[in-house]
């Protein structure tokens, strides 16, 4: 019977660093995987087809298919990963304005309420209350109303 046991002095530390580089290697290479994939389903210009053929051709056969679209296609994943990072920073940016509040239009309300206690504070005369008050109800005002 043989009972072979392993302790840490029997595994030396060269072979330890070489083991480490094949696992650092071994996730890096899922990780381009998964990027290359990510930018496939990212890119509007390829249709279905093309993103069926590309994502086939790095499953089945992943490492001939990484390096054929990395030569092929790398040189505007770049590109693309700008692209929807903007896209995703004017969402948030939207989003955040929309919730603050920042992008909300005065309401026709709040206008008038407005130009009326600018006609009491005599800031404007009663024809330019008229005149204003006139383009908020038609639905021009905001930007001609004198503030």
């Amino acid at each position: 019977m043989n009972t072979d046991v392993y302790l840490a002095y029997d595994y030396p530390l060269l072979s330890m660093f070489w083991t480490i580089l094949w696992v650092f290697l071994w996730i890096m290479w899922f990780i381009l995987l998964f990027r290359i994939i990510g930018d496939i389903f990212r890119d509007d210009s390829l249709g279905g087809w093309g993103k069926t053929g590309w994502l086939v051709f790095v499953v089945v056969l992943p490492f001939l298919g990484v390096f054929v679209y990395l030569i092929a296609r790398g040189r505007d994943m770049g590109g693309r990963e700008i692209a929807h990072a903007q896209a995703q920073q004017k969402a948030f940016d939207s989003y955040i304005r929309e919730t603050a509040g920042g992008g909300k239009r005065p309401s026709s309300i709040d206008e008038l309420a407005r130009l009326s206690e600018m006609r009491t504070r005599g800031d404007i005369t009663d024809e330019e209350f008229s005149r204003a008050k006139e383009l908020v109800l038609s639905g021009t005002g905001g930007s001609e109303v004198p503030r």
